[in-house]
């Protein structure tokens, strides 16, 4: 089996952080390991606690992993502090053959932040520009960029905007955008090209997590070996079908993994 790496945190509610992405990578087919960032007190409703690993204690989990199961691909998630975020990016560029996805976990979609201030300029100027994809959503997009508004006239400049400001190709995710249909637009580091993914919006289902499972999932398909565009449209797909196929628990809808 290929092999590939979730670096990000732990959600004791179980949607979303490293018991997501371990999900959405073994559903994939690919066998599936971790590097917990942070452990956190949360549910779908919001996070009560967060506490980060030491710095060395992450840096030994990375090369604990790498040193037995040589993981062809890897995603950043949650990383909290500058320290962290500091490790992470001295790891991988130690390590380019591991073809990395940074998803820069900075708020929570209950408002708790999960990034420290000064680990977004370690995670932009450092860590990100050693991916191959990068994939924020709007908020995460107007505070890299430094913009008020994020709007569906102006996505795919935005996205190609982010992508020369990151050094790196940038699926810009539209999910908080209003409307009918979901818009996800990728600008392809160094092209000039933006493709543009368009979905139905799917109704009645918490999408907590949703983030985390896109990114590790693009991150499973490049262990498989799959190019850049069609990582992402697997792993949409992927998505929308834990969507359309959700888990009832505790009274509500949630993302079904393994659908």
């Amino acid at each position: 089996m290929k092999v590939a790496m979730t670096v990000a945190g732990s959600d004791s509610g179980a949607g979303a952080g490293i018991q997501a992405d371990m999900l959405s990578i073994a559903s994939q087919g690919v066998f599936a390991t971790c590097a917990i960032a942070a452990m956190t007190a949360q549910n779908p409703g919001g996070v009560r606690a967060v506490q980060p690993s030491s710095a060395q204690f992450l840096a030994e989990q990375l090369e604990s992993v790498c040193e037995y199961f040589k993981p062809a691909a890897a995603k950043c998630g949650m990383l909290f502090s500058a320290e962290l975020a500091e490790v992470a990016a001295r790891f991988f560029k130690s390590r380019p053959e591991i073809r990395l996805v940074v998803d820069p976990v900075m708020i929570s979609t209950s408002g708790a932040k999960l990034l420290q201030p000064d680990a977004a300029k370690i995670l932009v100027e450092k860590l990100i520009p050693l991916a191959e994809l990068a994939t924020p959503n709007l908020d995460e997009a107007q505070f890299i960029l430094g913009i008020d508004k994020i709007s569906a006239r102006n996505l795919e400049e935005a996205a190609l905007g982010l992508s020369q400001h990151l050094n790196t190709s940038v699926l810009l995710k539209g999910g908080h955008l209003q409307g009918d249909e979901i818009v996800d637009a990728l600008a392809v580091k160094n092209s000039g090209e933006v493709l543009v993914f368009k979905s139905e919006r799917i109704l009645n289902v918490d999408t907590h997590g949703s983030g985390c499972t896109l990114s590790a999932a693009i991150a499973a398909r490049f262990a498989l070996g799959e190019d850049l565009v069609l990582s992402v449209k697997n792993a949409r797909e992927y998505l929308l079908r834990g969507m359309k196929n959700p888990l009832r628990v505790a009274g509500k809808n949630f993302i079904n993994h393994l659908a």
